[in-house]
């Protein structure tokens, strides 16, 4: 197989990046756009040198599946983002449902796994927009924009018109490009190290009200406050702007330092019952309903009465502890990043939580100085928790772990080696955090054996 043959397909299933994927003389076969059961064209793009894969562009289709939808993002397939939404979203939910059973069956994890919590809302729910800021956009037009970059390239796609970002972020975004062309900012190139303005984040809370973080390449930004300023006066939801420097070459999204040029260098959101105190830099899921729904289900599961002592790991900001803290006696929430922290303990004074705690420092050191606990929740990264971390929560004799995954292949692999540690998987639920595109969060119910 060679880059420019063209080839008649018929898709057998879904890679884990939601590409099509079929077996054509014994080479595995990548087809962005592809469904199940799909009969087509395709043209190879790229042949792996060291496996058997191969990717290819999609052509004609000579038998549609019956889950196909018309995408409604301007950008769709442009961007890379949303690379589900050529797929109805029922069939969006059993198929993430098939892809956490699939990646727990692989790892010898018996339990089943339930039908994946829906979203109440498919598009506009993302309450985070991550956007690049380029002098033109891919296809070299005379004005900035906002937007991603391509797939595989430094092009910058245009993202207005977004159908998963929520309202008003998209309005906002619009004015703040306009505004930054009228005063000439130029956009960094990460190619040559030249320009300055890399990235706006726009983060919205259930008010409606947003917070703008511009990261640029240098501290010298003249129109940084002139901007705001008149971003304020223009969209009075805006309620504050911050500039974050990054001068590392590297593909970090933020530097260490910042300034507020105007308003608020922080945003209050509300999660379930909890209100939270978002920095510009914190972490947090960008789907509010969905996370709200696997706070109160941890808060179920865990079924606290008031006399148990809860550590929550990987804890961010803290949503899941402070969820907790008004059924535990105390919570000892973990997290590594001292910002993060910051927000969590202003946090729990928002929420007059006086039985919680939180420590700066690494999960696995921190929970081996805590001696038991009654639950532990874990939350890790994509890239799951170490074994020493999992040694170290079974080794607090819990009668609860709680572990939330953004991961199906991590969360698989961790479950096995909890139950190596003594425990049994009761339960499995994925949810559905990110409509139209193949990710998944799940949650795990781990009891002793």
């Amino acid at each position: 197989m060679r880059k420019g043959d063209h080839l008649k397909l018929v898709i057998g299933a879904l890679d884990d990046e939601a590409a099509g994927l079929a077996l054509h003389e014994g080479v595995r076969v990548h087809v962005a756009g592809a469904l199940p059961d799909e009969e087509l064209d395709a043209t190879v793009a790229h042949v792996s040198p060291h496996r058997p894969d191969a990717w290819a562009e999609l052509g004609a289709i000579a038998r549609t599946s019956p889950a196909r939808v018309a995408p409604v993002c301007p950008a769709y397939g442009a961007c890379g983002g949303c690379t589900l939404e050529h797929m109805g979203y029922a069939r969006q939910l059993e198929w993430k449902r098939e892809h956490v059973q699939k990646a727990l069956e692989q790892a010898g994890v018996g339990a089943k796994v339930a039908a994946c919590v829906a979203s109440p809302r498919p598009l506009g729910y993302r309450n985070k927009s991550k956007l690049v800021y380029a002098d033109s956009d891919a296809h070299g037009g005379s004005r900035p924009v906002l937007g991603a970059y391509a797939p595989r390239s430094h092009r910058v796609v245009d993202l207005s018109g977004c159908q998963v970002a929520e309202a008003p972020l998209d309005d906002v975004a619009s004015a703040l490009r306009d505004l930054l062309a009228s005063h000439a900012v130029r956009g960094y190139d990460e190619r040559t190290a030249e320009g300055l303005l890399r990235y706006a984040i726009l983060r919205v809370n259930h008010l409606g009200q947003v917070l703008i973080t511009l990261v640029t390449a240098d501290d010298v930004f003249p129109a940084g406050e002139p901007v705001a300023r008149a971003l304020q006066s223009g969209r009075p939801e805006v309620v504050g702007v911050v500039q974050n420097i990054n001068r590392s070459r590297g593909n970090a999204l933020y530097g260490d330092v910042e300034r507020v040029l105007a308003g608020d260098g922080w945003l209050l959101d509300q999660v379930g019952s909890v209100q939270l105190r978002l920095s510009s830099t914190a972490f947090f899921q960008v789907n509010r309903d969905v996370a709200a729904r696997i706070y109160a289900d941890v808060a179920e599961a865990a079924a606290l009465t008031g006399t148990e002592r809860v550590v929550d790991a990987y804890a961010g900001v803290g949503g899941i502890a402070l969820t907790l803290a008004r059924g535990a006696a105390e919570v000892v929430g973990i997290e590594e990043h001292p910002r993060a922290v910051a927000d969590a303990q202003a946090s729990a004074q928002l929420n007059h939580a006086v039985r919680v705690r939180f420590v700066v420092g690494e999960v696995e050191g921190e929970l081996g100085k805590l001696g038991a606990a009654d639950v532990v929740v874990l939350n890790p990264p994509r890239r799951g928790c170490v074994h020493a971390v999992l040694r170290a929560a079974a080794a607090l004799k819990p009668r609860l772990i709680a572990y939330v995954s953004c991961a199906p292949d991590t969360l698989a692999r961790d479950l096995g080696l909890l139950e190596k540690e003594g425990f049994v998987t009761r339960s499995v639920v994925p949810y559905d955090m990110l409509p139209q595109t193949p990710h998944v969060e799940s949650l795990a119910i781990l009891t002793p054996a």
